[in-house]
């Protein structure tokens, strides 16, 4: 049960500090909000991966849970169950920047931090972006993380950097998400268009996710 409260924990800390840091900073309208957001994200996922990666692996992300899964790392009774507790970790986060948007009396280009396709952005484009870029970092963390040829204490900063990284390139695309849990928590908050287009920020994820393990075991290292 202890992995399955620390994935709630981690869940919820990547969500409240990566979501909170758009909210409080405006949103993601300029370059410097950009960096500060994707570096919320990034750092988020360094700090907890030192923090729980011990007990549950720190995965926070259903995508990774499905990629490890798919690798034969986890059985899929214990992935679900990853998920799940994910999810509420990132409901909590969501509850909590609502109380504090609530309670603080400031104009906010952002209550929720949730996802949608920008402006110009298809849903067909915006499906390909959360594709490609959780397969980006998916396969970094399968390769990261592998027993054999992982990064070792050094994954956590290696997934880290390369969240932050994917956060730089997509956020101006549909806000990141690369992670479902991230995206079904602010949604449900903020209804509307978040809503209405939340399935892109689920199906997307998983289609990468699965993409990226398949490439993993054509590379040799999967199991």
């Amino acid at each position: 049960m202890k992995k399955y409260f620390a994935e709630m924990v981690g869940t919820m800390v990547l969500v409240l500090m990566g979501c909170g840091s758009a909210v409080f900073n405006g949103g993601c309208g300029t370059p410097a909000q950009v960096l500060m957001v994707a570096a919320a994200f990034g750092l988020s996922v360094v700090a907890m991966a030192y923090a729980i990666g011990g007990i549950s692996g720190c995965h926070i992300n259903p995508a990774i849970t499905l990629g490890c899964m798919l690798t034969r790392r986890m059985k899929a009774s214990e992935g679900l169950m990853y998920m799940l507790f994910q999810v509420i970790g990132a409901l909590i986060a969501s509850a909590l920047l609502w109380v504090l948007t609530s309670n603080i009396d400031m104009d906010y280009a952002t209550t929720t931090g949730a996802n949608a396709c920008s402006a110009g952005v298809s849903v067909a484009g915006g499906f390909l972006a959360e594709m490609i870029f959780t397969f980006v970092f998916v396969l970094v963390v399968l390769g990261a993380t592998d027993e054999k040829a992982g990064a070792g204490s050094f994954a956590g900063l290696a997934i880290g950097l390369s969240l932050m990284l994917i956060h730089i390139v997509c956020i101006p695309i549909t806000g990141t998400s690369v992670n479902p849990a991230r995206s079904i928590a602010p949604a449900l908050f903020e209804g509307g268009t978040a809503l209405c287009q939340l399935w892109i920020f689920i199906v997307a994820p998983f289609v990468g996710a699965a993409l990226s393990a398949a490439v993993w075991k054509l590379l040799g290292k999967g199991e």
